[in-house]
């Protein structure tokens, strides 16, 4: 984990990439929870024997449960100290170019790209990139917003 001594060494890493965070399985279960969250029973998501015969030969993850997990995937990159807390804000830009079959694991990349005064504090964008596991293509490319304050 990269640790900044306050928003000084942040703003002087803009530009660069900060590492990736740990790996995680998308379980069937954790599918099937945030299916129940949110509502989406979509068959390719929560009928493994259906999936199975479907395009994907199995089930596969939301693609917002992707995005849900990216403050999980990344919590371990990077830390600001100085800080009274820092919050998400949003996205500015999110694609998911490949599915997530279960059982899949994940790790998230951040490259820092800006940080800017905000009225409570800093807003900092990151590019985040989810990567699968043995896959060319990324599961989620994410512009996440985060508003720090100091």
């Amino acid at each position: 984990m990269k640790v900044f001594q306050g928003l000084s060494e942040l703003e002087a890493a803009v530009g660069t990439h900060l590492g990736y965070g740990d790996w995680h399985r998308v379980s069937q279960d954790q599918i099937d929870q945030f299916a129940e969250a949110t509502g989406d029973r979509q068959w390719i998501h929560v009928n493994p024997g259906k999936a199975a015969a479907g395009p994907f030969g199995g089930t596969v993850a939301h693609g917002f449960l992707t995005l849900s997990l990216i403050p999980m995937l990344t919590e371990s990159v990077y830390t600001v100290v100085g800080l009274a807390m820092g919050v998400n804000y949003g996205a500015n830009k999110v694609r998911f170019p490949a599915p997530v079959l279960v059982d899949s694991r994940l790790r998230a990349g951040i490259e820092l790209t800006s940080l800017t005064p905000a009225s409570l504090g800093f807003q900092v964008v990151s590019k985040v990139i989810v990567d699968i596991e043995g896959s060319a293509k990324p599961a989620c490319v994410a512009e996440c917003v985060a508003l720090l304050v100091p």
